[in-house]
């Protein structure tokens, strides 16, 4: 459509202009699927995305495969933990992190292999304390233990 909306017609009564002219023409009686209920996947359990993901195959799209989310997942947890402002923070991020790692490792799904191994918590912990100590100057005091 190269036609725009004349100046002063609201942008509601214009696009219903557009849609009463376009059914007057008959250009929406042949859709496909029109009439037809929504296909429901039969095998699978509901996902709030099933649309999302119907959409992307009929686009020929792909999505990041489970080991790949996770292992971008992981470095961002390693990261986040760095970060933390408390040592029980980094220790809970690593953890809950770890849980997933190991629950993949041990139960593979299809793709590419993860290529991960849970992280040590004490060395990641023991990481933080430097990075923490090193980002508070000499003379700092006092542990962020929480």
């Amino acid at each position: 459509m190269t036609e725009r909306k004349p100046p002063g017609v609201p942008f509601d009564s214009w696009v219903d202009k557009q849609i009463r002219d376009a059914q007057g023409r008959g250009e929406f009686e042949a859709l496909p699927g029109a009439g037809a209920p929504l296909s429901a996947e039969v095998d699978s359990t509901y996902d709030e995305l099933w649309w999302v993901k119907r959409k992307m195959a009929r686009e020929g799209l792909a999505y990041l495969p489970p080991a790949l989310a996770l292992r971008k997942e992981a470095e961002d947890a390693l990261a986040a933990a760095y970060a933390a402002p408390s040592e029980r923070i980094a220790r809970k991020i690593i953890e809950d992190v770890n849980v997933k790692i190991r629950d993949m490792m041990f139960k593979p799904p299809p793709g590419p292999p993860l290529g991960k191994k849970p992280y040590d918590v004490e060395e990641v912990v023991r990481e933080w304390r430097q990075r923490r100590a090193a980002a508070d100057g000499p003379g700092a005091t006092g542990s962020a233990v929480q």
